[in-house]
This record gives structure tokens, sequence and C-alpha cells, in this order.
């Protein structure tokens, strides 16, 4: 592939979301949210608990609908049915069978992507390499740590490697050598085009994302590059330029 149609491609829009509002009850929990993510970007979402990162999260899957605003997936509205196979999700509370073994919690999901036989057998032994799992892919789930319920988690999110994947505080729990690891696969699926969202409270894990969007109360108070928006924000570090913009109320590009 050329350079210029490398270009092209990464400016396709993953996702789009347009004055994005959503509510529960009288309390609004985004807030006019608007958001371009093109093709093949490691996008960051940075906000404390309660900021708005995983409703944001579930509305671009379509596992939530919003009060007010738009949103697409590589060009189709959402929510929409026949796109579950075009992503992966992987949500801050592991959803597992636990009386299965890793290995049939795999083999479940996979028959639900639409793999089969030898290929599902292949991203079996794939992902679970990725995140370390091979050897204990024959133990029933319950008698997993919580770490390993997040990697099992992880794997079946990339299991039918979709387009684009979504990952809600994927490292949550996991030991600093093994979330290195990831990260390293991570960046090798996005210089493959896959896209892929990230939610994280975690500042050195925010500081890899290609682009970074800064969400609080509701809000996106700044998106652009970690460099760009501490630079823009006048700190050393993302922290310091995060609580320097929520104080100013913010300043999104």
């Amino acid at each position: 592939m050329s350079i210029a149609n490398e270009t092209s491609v990464k400016q396709e829009p993953a996702v789009e979301l347009q004055g994005i509002t959503r509510r529960f009850g009288d309390a609004p929990v985004l807030d006019g949210i608007s958001l371009t993510i093109p093709k093949g970007e490691l996008f960051g979402l940075l906000g404390p608990s309660g900021s708005g990162k995983t409703t944001l999260i579930k509305l671009i899957t379509g596992i939530d609908r919003a009060n007010a605003g738009t949103v697409h997936m590589l060009g189709v509205p959402m929510p929409r049915l026949s796109m579950l196979q075009a992503f992966g999700y992987m949500a801050q509370s592991d959803a597992l069978y636990q009386e299965l073994t890793g290995r049939q919690n795999l083999e479940f999901f996979g028959a639900m992507f639409g793999l089969k036989r030898q290929r599902l057998k292949e991203r079996i032994l794939s992902v679970a390499e990725t995140v370390q799992l091979s050897e204990h892919l024959n133990k029933q789930t319950s008698a997993y740590s919580g770490g390993m319920k997040r990697r099992l988690s992880l794997a079946i999110a990339m299991l039918h490697e979709p387009e684009l994947l979504i990952l809600d505080e994927p490292t949550v729990g996991i030991d600093p050598v093994l979330r290195q690891s990831i990260w390293s696969e991570l960046f090798a699926l996005t210089k493959r085009g896959v896209t892929i969202i990230i939610t994280t409270h975690v500042m050195d894990e925010a500081e890899k994302c290609d682009r970074l969007g800064l969400i609080r109360d509701g809000k996106l108070i700044a998106v652009d590059t970690p460099a760009e928006i501490v630079r823009k924000a006048g700190c050393g570090t993302i922290e310091e330029a995060f609580i320097a913009l929520g104080r100013m109320g913010g300043e999104a590009s």
C-alpha cells in the first residue's frame, strides 16, 4: 500500500459522535459530546470514576442509547445488531461463564463471532499466547484470579480480529510486565489498521495513545495528542494538564 493510500485509510472515521447527550433522570451524564476517531488510531479516554467514560463507551457499542445526538460506527448508525462482529468489546466487569474453562469460554464466544473449526483453534492459541493464558486454558474460570479473568476478557475481545477494539480499563489488576506486553500488542494492531479505543485513569497509559480525550463531568475538556494537550495547558505532565484544564473549564480542540 502506498503512503498516500495509508493516509487516506487513516483519515476515514471509525467512530463519529455528534452532539451526544445522555441523562439518567434529570442528571446529565454526558453533555454535548462530539468526537471523530479515524481508522487505525489508538484513542484514549482519560477521566476519573464517574466522569462518563463507560457511558460513552456503551453508547458507541450500542449497549445504550443517547437522549440526543448520533453515533456512527464504521459509517453505520448505532445501535445496529449487524455490527456486533465488526468490533470487540471488553467491559469493566468480566462477562465470563464461571463454570466453563478458559478454552470453553473462548470456544463459546468464538462460535458467536462465526469462527469455525481450525480457524477457531488457531485464534484461541494466538490470543491465549498474547495474554499469557496458554497454560491455564483448561482450568475452570471460577478458579482464575481477578487478573487472569481480565486477561481472558481481553482475549475474547480480540478473538475474531475485529476492525475496532473497544477496551474499558483493560489493564486493571494486571501486573506491570504483562501490561507492557499487552500494550505492545495494541501498538502492533494499530499498525495493521485496527482502531482501538481505550479508557484509562493511568497517566502513563494515557501518554501512549495517538490522541487523548480528557473527560470530566460528562464533557470533553480537551482532545489532542498527549504532547499537545500538555503544551497547550502549559504544564509538564498529562496529570497536571487535566487538573489545569478542569479548573479553566477545558479547551477541547
